[in-house]
């Protein structure tokens, strides 16, 4: 058998221990308790029978009848010999073939063609892709309406100021032309002399142009590189002033 196991020795243990009550607090109760039982008393004393208490009963002698609760239309009056004679005014005679009909006189039917709209026609439309990519007439570029215009054909405004700027600045230069050929400090460049300066930069094109085939392939120093670099400068140098001795043909220097 196992040993019982029994706490450890105290003085305490010794003392008697007193229970400790704990005091509930007291429940709430609403101050609308009895409003509400007596609410729900009153209803369930209405409800207590099925329907209303008290039915009127029909007597026996009116039972419900074939189409009783089907709704009736009231009895047609037919008017009375005094209401068909009182009317003294006659309406006007039909009006003879021969007639010419009145003017000036809007009927109904007048109005309904006056207020009735056109259908509306679809606009045109063009179709671009085999998909069905479909776009307005007007804005795909296929309609003319630029030559309705008021100012089709005619030279644009910018255009004209321009061709006026561009002949005064012609004719300033060719005044300033004038006035120095009256001075004397200038010539013009005969046909043999541009010929002649424009075979000499010609040759001196040619000259550099040979020595930059000879140059190597790998510029791998800076002097190699400055070198090509130069020669390069040169010949845009030259190009540019056979351009300007072949496009002009005349040509004025200045007078020494």
């Amino acid at each position: 058998m196992s040993e019982a196991v029994y706490p450890p020795e105290s003085v305490y243990n010794s003392f008697p221990k007193t229970e400790v009550q704990t005091q509930k607090p007291q429940r709430y109760i609403s101050k609308f308790r009895p409003t509400v039982i007596l609410e729900e008393k009153a209803n369930k004393e209405a409800m207590r029978t099925m329907g209303p208490a008290k039915v009127e009963v029909a007597p026996p002698d009116q039972y419900t009848k074939k189409h009783f609760k089907e709704s009736k239309l009231a009895k047609k009056t037919e008017p009375s010999k005094e209401f068909c004679h009182s009317c003294t005014v006659k309406k006007p005679p039909v009006p003879a073939r021969t007639d010419n009909p009145p003017m000036g006189i809007h009927t109904k039917r007048d109005f309904i063609k006056t207020t009735t709209l056109a259908p509306m026609k679809p606009l045109p439309t063009c179709v671009d892709t085999s998909k069905g990519h479909k776009q307005l007439l007007e804005n795909s570029g296929l309609v003319p309406k630029y030559i309705k215009k008021k100012d089709y054909g005619e030279v644009p405004e910018y255009l004209l100021q321009r061709n006026e700027e561009k002949q005064r600045a012609q004719e300033d230069y060719e005044n300033y032309v004038k006035e120095q050929k009256e001075q004397g400090a200038i010539k013009l460049m005969s046909d043999k002399e541009r010929q002649a300066l424009l075979e000499g930069l010609k040759n001196n094109w040619d000259k550099l142009h040979h020595e930059y085939q000879g140059l190597s392939l790998v510029t791998d120093t800076l002097s190699k590189k400055a070198h090509k670099e130069r020669l390069e400068a040169a010949m845009k140098q030259l190009e540019d002033d056979i351009n300007l001795f072949e496009k002009f043909k005349t040509i004025y220097i200045p007078n020494h």
